[in-house]
């Protein structure tokens, strides 16, 4: 639990720090066009990705300790 806790305290943080990032699509049809596309991810999402990885970490080092 307390690696998936850590997994998360930096996808957090990566999304607190980059909201956009582009993605880049291959022409795979007609009707779709080729080129990037930029996905904004909002930060609130970031934010309690970061506040559930840390407290995932912090109840697996509690449980640890007993």
């Amino acid at each position: 639990m307390r690696i998936i806790g850590i997994i998360l305290v930096l996808i957090g943080a990566l999304s607190l720090a980059y909201e956009t990032f582009r993605v880049e699509r291959d022409k795979v049809n007609q009707n779709v066009a080729a080129g990037e596309r930029a996905v904004w991810i909002p930060p609130v999402v970031g934010g309690i990705t970061l506040v559930s990885g840390l407290i995932l970490t912090a109840v697996a080092y509690r449980s640890k300790e007993d």
